[in-house]
Order: structure tokens, then C-alpha cells, then sequence
């Protein structure tokens, strides 16, 4: 298992458009992913888990893979998650 905290850099938090892109990267690989927040914790592999998590702007999240290509999958939510998920 591997988890790195990341601070959430979308100007309007995880809404559709972003909270799709960042499960269209999880579920890629076989690793859970979940993904840590102040209320508790979100399945990042499910729309509706990640909308429901309320993450704003400058929420810290701690994303978790625990499986076969774990560390992949953190790399590549990590860098998406710096990038803006699609937003700048």
C-alpha cells in the first residue's frame, strides 16, 4: 500500500467535470483507490463517491492504492491532481 496527501487545485474543488477525469485515470488500474478527506473516505474509482466527498479548492486529500500497480496509480493521480485535472 502507498499514499501521498495532495492539495486539491481546481478553482471550483472536485465537481463533474474534474472528479470524472480523476476516475477515468483509477479505474485503469487494478489497485483500490481510495482517497482520504477531513469527512471521511471516498472510492476514487466512483463519480458519485468522489462527488459526494464536497472537496473545494485547497482541500488536502490523501490518496491510497493498495494492489498490483499501485505505485503507477498514485503517480499518475498525483500528476493529474498537480495539473488541474484538465482546469487551470
Amino acid at each position: 500500500m502507498v499514499s501521498q496527501k495532495v492539495v486539491i487545485k481546481n478553482p471550483s474543488g472536485l465537481h463533474l467535470k474534474p472528479a470524472g477525469l480523476l476516475c477515468n485515470i483509477a479505474i485503469r488500474y487494478q489497485s483500490l483507490i481510495t482517497f482520504a478527506y477531513k469527512k471521511g473516505t471516498a472510492n476514487a474509482k466512483s463519480v458519485l463517491s468522489v462527488l459526494a466527498a464536497c472537496v473545494k479548492n485547497g482541500d488536502e486529500i490523501e490518496l491510497v492504492c493498495d494492489g498490483p500497480d499501485e505505485q503507477e496509480a498514485l503517480s499518475a493521480l498525483v500528476e493529474a491532481i498537480e495539473d488541474g485535472l484538465g482546469e487551470k
